[in-house]
């Protein structure tokens, strides 16, 4: 018996060994953090700003990767042929959940990547020209049902966020306001303000100031909750078409088959660092609202917005390209 006892602490040493063996299994190496899109923007400052958290809390470097290109599909294809390991992730955003926008997609988004944790989620304000007689969401509508083809809108370009929200609007309130493309956010706010184009959906960031300045009027947020930057402003579901809901997002995924452990373990940590005070004023100041979504939140949102815009660039005709 006293052999048994004399035997116990040794046990305990070895158990707390291995614990601490087994916690140190992953990450033991730097992790790569893909980005499809230049350094600066958006996408690249929260992958850094995640990075940065990350890696204190992981005890390993998060090396951010810019790839630039095909709406950041050159990005998602380099991580989805990476190794399915948990050392290459991907920092994306709402176009890697519009594949029917692009001419032979290398990858399928449903079944290629794993995701880890939606990061946050941006939503976009319904603006009019303060001379439309647009005050409310049911005025433009109908307006637009009384002039079928007459009202113009304006998009940050095709297959853009802004785009494919107005055209949802379109089906779901079964109108018919007729798209005008610009290059860019910046062009298509100036439209609106010469009056090129009487209303749109655009970043909050960007449509403040001219908000505040009484230069275009705020009908509506395209997410289910309102947004923190602008509390007064009803949803578009709010005001009379349930169900809608779009936005931007920011998304960590990683390649399929990732050991869940892995893909665990980095969410967890993801979560904590969305609610970091610093992370979240930075997030709110970009526009968005912080998410940290688990896996299992993070796939069925995934899988919902792929078949939500699948159905929106079908319905809208939209061709790839």
């Amino acid at each position: 018996m006293a052999h048994l006892f004399n035997a116990v602490p040794a046990l305990v040493v070895l158990v707390a060994a291995a614990s601490v063996v087994s916690a140190q299994e992953f990450p033991t190496k730097p992790i790569r953090l893909v980005v499809g899109f230049q350094p600066g923007g958006g996408v690249d400052k929260s992958a850094r700003f995640i990075g940065k958290y990350l890696s204190e809390a992981v005890g390993q470097s998060i090396v951010v990767d810019n790839r630039p290109g095909a709406a950041g599909n050159i990005a998602a294809n380099s991580v989805v042929k990476a190794p399915p390991d948990g050392y290459t992730l991907l920092m994306a955003n709402a176009t890697v959940a519009m594949p029917g926008l692009f001419k032979n997609m290398p990858f399928d988004a449903a079944k290629d990547l794993e995701p880890v944790s939606l990061l946050a989620i941006g939503p976009s304000v319904l603006v009019a020209h303060p001379s439309m007689p647009i005050k409310r969401l049911k005025d433009l509508i109908s307006l637009a049902k009384a002039k079928p083809k007459q009202l113009l809108y304006g998009s940050g370009g095709v297959g853009n966020i802004t785009h494919l929200e107005m055209e949802l609007l379109n089906a779901v309130t079964r109108t018919r306001m007729v798209h005008v493309p610009y290059k860019g956010s910046a062009p298509s706010i100036v439209g609106l303000l010469t009056g090129e184009v009487h209303v749109l959906f655009t970043s909050i960031p960007a449509a403040l100031a001219q908000v505040k300045a009484g230069k275009m009027r705020p009908i509506a947020v395209s997410t289910r909750k309102r947004s923190s930057a602008l509390p007064g402003v009803p949803t578009v579901d709010e005001s009379g078409v349930p169900g809608y809901d779009a936005a931007s997002w920011y998304f960590v995924l990683a390649p399929a088959g990732t050991p869940k452990k892995n893909i665990e373990l980095l969410s967890r940590e993801i979560v904590k660092i969305v609610n970091v005070p610093e992370i979240k004023a930075t997030l709110v100041a970009d526009g968005f609202e912080p998410a940290g979504y688990t896996p299992v939140e993070s796939a069925r949102f995934l899988q919902e917005e792929l078949k939500k815009w699948a159905n929106v660039i079908r319905t809208a005709g939209l061709k790839p390209e």
